[in-house]
């Protein structure tokens, strides 16, 4: 069993990140628990080579850069971190609380932050039979590197700000960029369709992708059928990404306890649950005025630390005063 500490975040992503930075600051033992296998969360997993331009101090910044150095601040204390293990159940006891993760390992602590984003998700799939054998040998639901499609034929599928996004990207660096989409009408921001125009990229509308050719890991082509006309067509293409959005779920947590409104989990201004010692923030959390965005994320994970701070000692100051009044000079780094 590990040791027990005073806060166990759940979510290595920007919000539990700066969760782990600040309760390091106020003097308390942490540990980070997330189901992915490295740190970063989305930014890593799902759009590492987008530009994020709404985090303060960055007019623009690639997301794989903001998570490395949100990583090493959220590090720097020296959390306990347990990845790839995902939290099953939740057990209180006389000194807080025991999770145990779905591989059966135990994770004593005195306070919990649920800081998990939208929960675990997954990528829509086209629906197409084989279809898992195919990713990332010719079909992807994401791009890790702009590299991987360079000089190629690539066909993305998804008429969203992520398939506009990443057409955009794509378009000086493959070879040739097609959009696909079931009809004319796009959910993306009006600047990206028409930037998307401009650049001359093809529209090829009301289709969609019935069956692909060759084999995993050699994709030759597509075939593409007219969603109103039911006619077919079979075109080539070297690469595809599919964008048609992503599913998740707070899978065990549902089953904790705390009050959950549309998979997300109800907190008061304080950010705490319905759970004495258990505050949830960022994306996982709602109350009336709730913004999803990293910003505020952040901000609520300083709220949350303190008042977990207090939680475990009451004689604690809420707020500790600036970080530019600490001298954090002796303070070590782990990237």
């Amino acid at each position: 069993m590990h040791d027990r500490v005073d806060v166990t975040i759940i979510g290595g992503g920007p919000t539990g990140l700066f969760a782990a930075f600040y309760a390091g600051l106020r003097g308390m033992s942490v540990r980070i628990l997330d189901s992915l296998p490295e740190l970063g969360g989305q930014l890593t997993a799902l759009y590492p080579e987008k530009y994020v331009y709404d985090m303060p101090g960055f007019p623009a910044v690639l997301a794989k850069d903001l998570a490395r150095d949100l990583i090493q601040q959220g590090t720097q204390f020296h959390p306990d971190l347990v990845l790839g293990e995902t939290a099953d159940h939740l057990a209180a006891d006389e000194e807080g609380y025991v999770i145990t993760t779905t591989s059966g390992v135990a994770l004593p602590t005195r306070t919990i932050i649920v800081a998990a984003g939208a929960g675990a998700f997954s990528p829509t799939r086209i629906g197409l039979e084989g279809e898992a054998d195919w990713e990332n040998q010719g079909v992807y639901y994401g791009v890790r590197s702009l590299e991987t499609f360079r000089d190629r034929d690539v066909l993305i599928v998804g008429g969203g700000d992520s398939a506009f996004d990443w057409a955009l990207a794509l378009h000086p660096v493959a070879q040739r960029v097609r959009l696909v989409h079931r009809r004319d009408q796009f959910r993306a921001h009006e600047e990206s369709v028409r930037a998307a125009h401009n650049l001359g990229i093809e529209f090829l509308l009301w289709q969609q992708v019935t069956a692909l050719h060759g084999a995993p890991g050699a994709l030759t082509g597509v075939t593409l059928q007219h969603t109103t006309e039911k006619s077919i067509e079979d075109v080539a293409c070297d690469q595809v990404i599919v964008n048609i959005g992503f599913k998740s779920s707070l899978g065990p947590l549902k089953d904790w306890g705390m009050t959950i409104t549309k998979n997300q989990i109800e907190v008061d201004h304080l950010y705490r649950t319905n759970l004495p010692g258990v505050f949830a923030v960022g994306d996982v959390c709602t109350f009336d005025g709730k913004i999803k965005l990293i910003a505020t994320g952040v901000g609520e994970a300083a709220t949350a630390v303190c008042v977990a701070k207090q939680h475990l000692d009451p004689n604690a100051k809420l707020f500790p005063g600036h970080s530019s009044d600490m001298d954090l000079s002796s303070v070590g780094t782990k990237g």
